[in-house]
């Protein structure tokens, strides 16, 4: 995947709790620390974007719609 350089401001307190981290090695340097921490922001946004979607479903209309033609279907399959 292709990398962009972007140039960011960011408070002195935060830099340095960065600046730790990589002291520590947890992260090899500032950029992979700050692309980390934005991957892992991002991913939570969508998250909790699915969450709030599947919040929006009626769930007796869901199951109903799963159960639609079910009886049908039950007839055909072989017992074992």
């Amino acid at each position: 995947m292709s990398q962009t350089k972007v140039a960011i401001t960011i408070e002195e307190e935060v830099l340095a709790r960065v600046d730790a981290l990589v002291k520590q090695r947890v992260f090899t340097n500032r950029s992979r620390a700050i692309q980390e921490a934005v991957q892992e922001k991002l991913e939570r946004m969508d998250r909790s974007r699915l969450a709030e979607e599947c919040a929006k479903l009626d769930p007796a209309f869901e199951k109903a719609m799963a159960d639609e033609g079910l009886s049908e279907e039950l007839a055909a399959w072989p017992k074992y």
